[in-house]
C-alpha cells in the first residue's frame, strides 16, 4: 500500500502538509462512527498505516480549493447556494461495506452512490460558479467511501495480503446510517493525519 499523503503532496495539483483547503463532509455521530470503526481497530494497528480518529472520520463529497485563495465573500456566497439548493435534496442512507485495502487506504465503500454523487455535483457546480473556476475538480469522479487508515511513509509498507487474511475473520456485515446534512470545513493535514476546523452545517430537504 502507498503513502497517501506522498500523493496528495506530489499529485500536479497539490495539498501541501499544513495548508487548510476547503471541503465538504458526510459527518456521522460519535455513535454511528464507532459501528464503522470498532471492529476493526487492533487489525490496522501496523507499521505503514495511520488510524483515523473517530472525531477525523469522513466521506468526503469535495476538496476546494486553498482557503486563502477564495476571495472576501466568495465562502459565504457558497455556503449561502449550498443552504438554498440542499432544501430540495431529501436525506439518505448510505449502507458502509466491510472495509478492504486499497491503493492508499483501508476504506469502507458505501452505496448506493446517486445520492451522493448529487451533492458532489452540486458543491463542485456552485464553487465552479462563485469563484469563476479558479479551483480544479477533486475529486474528479466521485464514489462515497471512508478511510480506516492511510498509508503512511516509514521503513515497512503495509502488506495488503495481510491485511485481506486478517479481515476476513472478522464477523461484521454492512452498516447503513442516514445522511441528513453536509458539513463545510478547513481541512489541513501533517504527513499523517487529516485533521480541521469546522466550520458550518448544511442540513438536507430542511432537516434539522
Amino acid at each position: 500500500m502507498d503513502d497517501f499523503f506522498a500523493r496528495v503532496t506530489s499529485r500536479k495539483h497539490a495539498w501541501p502538509a499544513g495548508r487548510a483547503d476547503l471541503h465538504w463532509h458526510i459527518l456521522h455521530t460519535p455513535a454511528a462512527v464507532g459501528q464503522l470503526t470498532d471492529p476493526y481497530r487492533e487489525l490496522v494497528d501496523r507499521p505503514g498505516l495511520a488510524w483515523v480518529e473517530e472525531r477525523w472520520m469522513h466521506t468526503t463529497i469535495l476538496h476546494g480549493g486553498p482557503m486563502q485563495e477564495y476571495r472576501p465573500g466568495e465562502i459565504d456566497a457558497i455556503l449561502a447556494r449550498v443552504r438554498q439548493e440542499c432544501t430540495a435534496v431529501e436525506p439518505f442512507e448510505l449502507t458502509y461495506d466491510r472495509p478492504t485495502p486499497g491503493t492508499v487506504a483501508v476504506e469502507r465503500a458505501a452505496r448506493p452512490g446517486a445520492p451522493g454523487r448529487r451533492l458532489w455535483e452540486l458543491t463542485a457546480r456552485i464553487d465552479a460558479e462563485v469563484t469563476g473556476n479558479r479551483f480544479p475538480l477533486i475529486p474528479a469522479a466521485w464514489y462515497p467511501h471512508t478511510s480506516l487508515a492511510y498509508g503512511v511513509s516509514g521503513p515497512e509498507r503495509p502488506d495488503r495480503s495481510a491485511i485481506k487474511v486478517a479481515l476476513s475473520d472478522v464477523q461484521d456485515g454492512p452498516v447503513t446510517l442516514t445522511v441528513d446534512r453536509m458539513a463545510l470545513v478547513a481541512q489541513s493535514h501533517d504527513g499523517r493525519h487529516i485533521t480541521w476546523e469546522h466550520l458550518a452545517d448544511v442540513s438536507l430537504g430542511g432537516s434539522r
